[in-house]
């Protein structure tokens, strides 16, 4: 155990070290002006902006941009859609894979769109390698920009002063073009490096050591794990995921992994701090996400280390069940805690085989959905709790609630109220519709208190756009294939347009002189206060649910 905390030791300090570096890189990339990234990027953006015929100087009221996002991506589901409805009759599939069904292609589609990644599709068996690449590893970098661009508008509605956010598609090419494409570049390169296939050429025909043969597939693995977890996606080229030795070939990969799913959400936490023109503030924002991820790991680390109850009765030391022996304990803890911390999806083990206490950690963080989070979508559900920790806050002290010197009214707190209470809604509605319906309960492969765990987690995950999932579900039936798929869209496009509409009204709002009555958030003590209205939320709206599912399979009540 000791190795095992030096090694998650080593390895959040890298993660903590990367922030300030990485979020001052983010303020130059979106920053209107005249930098130094412009001698280099903007040649060839400027060529993008003409062929989509963009002009980049125009701003972007709430609406508008708010209609450019949602019209962009409706665009590019289509397409998915399309293509993996087509991909028979389509290039690059010399393993002759056959279309995709089509309650399964709209899932697969409306996953990858909303940047959640869950697969109901085995990748090496069901998509050609045209599917591969733009349906899935092209909506990668699309849908992590989008969330990239949605974030930054709203810190430009809470520190501008009229109803400008921008322009859309000039956040989204430079997400992509100054960000998601260079790392990815590098990142491909050294998985290359590290035993990863990049190839366009079909499976190949091993003979093994006792003479049988094996048909290997392999394909452009290393250039969609790159961007895979860069952008916190998650969806694997192989059903393993993370696992497999082809995406996660060694020790050295993993961490690397998991550093670019953390990369780019604490970073954008600083980037805020910054853009906002108050450090404090993001560090304060930092502080309250960070103490609930190392609770969270801590949970699973511990819970993991010390096994099952028939684990210790066998004499045997920790759970292993479901995890690599090349990542060990430690490694697949951190992992499980980071992937949904930051809601990529992707896993390097079987979250099904996690202890009951260990398994409730990934399900905790993705109903908060507000630990550091996927990109841009992530610090805004953790600015919505902020902006209701201010307002109950304001009616303690009887003061108009006030955040970065803008007044907090009714407007912005309906408009937060319906994004947050659209996420339990989300994920508990369709989970008791899941339990009623016997078509669907015959998907359930594990009775009692698990099996409701695999259910909860599938809409969770769908929910907060994570992509993982707990296994024991099969999940490809034409039911959970709409209902997860409507969910993910839901889940993601409710909370981006309330979040747009708020930032819009805060933007038209005159700023507010600082008195000695004005009740600071960028304080410790604002912090703990964070702290205690997310968990108090979390536990009231989703504890029943979780009473039912790990905890009670924890407790061995059934």
């Amino acid at each position: 155990m000791t190795m095992g905390m030096v090694q998650v030791a080593i390895s959040l300090t890298i993660f903590l070290l990367l922030v300030k570096p990485v979020g001052c890189y983010l303020v130059h990339v979106f920053d209107y002006n005249k930098t130094a990234l412009d001698r280099i990027f903007g040649p060839f953006e400027r060529l993008i902006y003409r062929l989509i015929g963009v002009k980049e100087n125009k701003p972007m009221g709430w609406k508008t941009y708010t209609i450019a996002v949602l019209v962009s991506n409706f665009i590019m589901l289509l397409m998915m859609y399309a293509v993996l409805r087509l991909q028979k009759y389509l290039p690059l599939n010399p393993d002759g894979i056959d279309n995709m069904p089509s309650a399964l292609a709209f899932n697969t589609a409306a996953s990858f769109i909303t940047n959640t990644n869950w697969q109901a599709y085995s990748g090496e068996n069901g998509l050609s390698y045209f599917s591969q690449m733009l349906a899935i590893t092209f909506p990668m970098f699309t849908s992590a920009a989008t969330g990239f661009a949605v974030a930054i508008a709203f810190i430009r509605g809470l520190s501008g002063r009229k109803d400008d956010l921008g322009n859309f598609y000039v956040d989204l090419t430079r997400s992509i073009t100054r960000v998601l494409l260079p790392l990815s570049f590098f990142v491909a390169l050294f998985l290359v490096f590290q035993g990863s296939p990049q190839t366009i050429h079909g499976a190949i025909t091993a003979t093994t050591l006792s003479g049988a043969e094996q048909t290997i597939t392999r394909g452009p693995v290393a250039s969609l794990e790159s961007i895979k977890h860069l952008g916190t996606n998650g969806g694997g080229y192989f059903g393993m995921n993370a696992a497999h030795p082809f995406e996660n070939p060694t020790a050295l990969t993993n961490l690397v992994h998991m550093i670019c799913m953390m990369l780019l959400p604490t970073a954008l936490v600083y980037t805020f701090g910054v853009m906002v023109q108050n450090k404090r503030q993001g560090w304060t924002v930092f502080a309250a996400m960070s103490i609930i991820f190392l609770t969270m790991l801590s949970v699973v680390f511990f819970a993991e280390y010390k096994g099952t109850s028939a684990l210790q009765a066998l004499g045997i030391s920790g759970n292993m069940e479901g995890k690599e022996v090349r990542f060990g304990l430690a490694g697949s803890a951190l992992f499980t805690t980071v992937t949904t911390a930051a809601t990529t999806g992707s896993v390097n083990n079987m979250h099904d085989s996690l202890t009951p206490l260990g398994g409730m950690v990934p399900l905790a963080q993705m109903m908060l959905n507000n630990v550091f989070g996927g990109k841009g979508v992530g610090l805004l559900n953790g600015l919505l709790y902020v902006i209701l920790t201010v307002f109950i806050c304001g009616l303690m002290v009887g003061r108009t609630p006030e955040f970065l010197g803008k007044k907090i009214e009714a407007k912005e707190i309906k408009l937060a109220s319906i994004a947050l209470l659209t996420h339990p809604v989300i994920i508990l509605v369709p989970t008791a519709i899941a339990f009623l319906r016997p078509e669907s309960m015959a998907s359930i492969l594990n009775g009692g208190s698990h099996g409701i765990s695999e259910v909860l987690y599938a809409f969770t995950s769908g929910a907060a756009n994570n992509g993982s999932a707990f296994a024991g579900l099969g999940a490809n039936t034409n039911f959970y294939n709409m209902a997860i798929g409507l969910v993910m869209l839901f889940g993601r496009y409710i909370s981006i347009i309330a979040m747009l509409a708020i930032a819009g009204s805060l933007a038209m709002k005159q700023p507010v002189a600082v008195t000695v009555g004005t009740f600071r958030t960028d304080t410790p003590l604002f912090a703990v206060i964070l702290l205690v209205i997310i968990m108090v939320i979390g536990a009231l709206t989703f504890f029943p649910a979780l009473a039912l599912g790990p905890i009670a399979e924890h407790l061995g009540m059934f």
